[in-house]
């Protein structure tokens, strides 16, 4: 039996590690602001302009799988300063240094992905805390950690404006720091949590034949994908294909990733009452006519606005019954590899869209093809949910 410490004591756990979440994925988004002003600066293609964005995002999404399996065996009392920690580095040289040129930015956002793998580090942290009953809803608060891309969507430019290119850089830095020793101070493993004894490879091999594994990063590449691909590329989006301002546009998709967040805990929540791969259809058959809607290029007022909040809720509904079904389903060992796995594939899912968008935009000046395209991932992703994931009986290991 999995350990678990007071309500008040894991509250407050949850609650670090929803923060540490944030400001690791602050920092993740650092460059998807930024990415039309160093496009002008630098004269970069639509494609090129699309990988400064992605680069960030996939190696955030394969650095999951180490990450979780660490975190299965040190925990996450370590992995989070350890993990917080090393984001600074990137943060300071693309500040600093490594913003003049297309391959120094690369490189940045190459090492800037480590902040994405703070995901895996507290899907199994605070899946310890909380009896399965109750994992659902906290995963799904934790979750909502993702709002630290609006964070940067918000703030960066402004800081940039009011200050230099540095300044969000430095600011980003500083927040780590103090979080991290925070973190190293107060975070706290659950009590008798379930440590593997075998080896990474041994464990990895285990995870990866579970059913429960390739369902949720199936699902989940398309439920986070979708919002990791919206948050870095929308911006771009809206620019180019309804003239808006570079402000106007950050605003925006800051307002699309805090309906997300903010959806998500409830996509948790009603996973712990009804089944999770009902709450999966509902959300995929709201992101298929939403994209379908979207493909036409609608106006912003109303029905635009209407098609990407409903993907936006439905998105973040997804993505937190999805990993609602990983905490119920996945044994207690393997929490933290399973998440690996599953979050390297939703980054994965970010990864490809926004370069697919570019790639589509460039060659057509439309982004209808591309949006008919996640209509119809989403509708195979459905039929996924409905056929298999629904009738999946795997065991749980509380």
């Amino acid at each position: 039996m999995q350990g678990r410490g007071t309500p008040g004591r894991a509250g407050v756990m949850l609650a670090l590690a929803t923060i540490g979440f944030a400001v690791n994925f602050w920092a993740w988004a650092l460059l998807s602001p930024l990415a039309t002003r160093f496009t002008a600066a630098l004269q970069l293609s639509s494609f090129q302009q699309s990988l400064l964005v992605a680069v960030p995002v996939v190696v955030g999404s394969l650095g999951r799988i180490p990450v979780g399996a660490l975190t299965d065996r040190f925990g996450g009392r370590i992995m989070f300063p350890l993990v917080s920690l090393a984001t600074i580095v990137p943060v300071l040289y693309l500040g600093l240094a490594g913003h003049d040129s297309l391959a120094a930015i690369l490189v940045g956002g190459f090492f800037l992905g480590i902040g994405g793998t703070a995901f895996a580090v507290g899907v199994p942290f605070v899946n310890a805390w909380f009896p399965p009953e109750r994992r659902g809803f906290a995963v799904g608060v934790f979750g909502m950690g993702m709002g630290g891309t609006a964070i940067s969507a918000l703030t960066t430019v402004k800081l940039v404006d009011a200050g230099s290119l540095r300044t969000p850089f430095l600011i980003t830095a500083v927040v780590l720091a103090g979080y991290a020793v925070t973190a190293w101070l107060v975070l706290r493993d659950a009590p008798n949590r379930a440590v593997p004894a075998t080896p990474f490879t041994a464990r990895l091999g285990a995870t990866v034949r579970l059913r429960i594994t390739w369902q949720a990063a199936a699902l989940y590449s398309v439920a986070f994908g979708g919002y990791v691909a919206f948050s870095v590329y929308l911006p771009a989006y809206l620019k180019n294909a309804y003239g808006l301002a570079q402000a106007d546009a950050a605003n925006r998709m800051a307002g699309f990733v805090l309906l997300a967040v903010l959806m998500r805990p409830a996509g948790g929540w009603l996973a712990d009452r009804i089944a999770a791969s009902r709450v999966l259809a509902g959300s995929l058959a709201v992101v298929v006519a939403g994209a379908l809607v979207q493909s036409f290029t609608p106006g912003l007022a109303p029905l635009g606005t209407i098609a990407f909040l409903g993907m936006a809720a439905a998105l973040g509904v997804g993505s937190g019954a999805t990993f609602a079904l990983v905490a119920q389903k996945a044994p207690a060992g393997q929490v933290g590899s399973v998440t690996g796995v599953v979050g390297a594939a939703g980054g994965l899912g970010g990864f490809i869209p926004p370069l697919v968008m570019g790639s589509i935009y460039g060659s057509y000046h439309s982004y209808g093809l591309g949006l008919a395209l996640l209509a119809v991932v989403a509708l195979a992703a459905l039929a996924l949910d409905l056929l298999s994931v629904g009738r999946n009986r795997e065991a749980v290991t509380a």
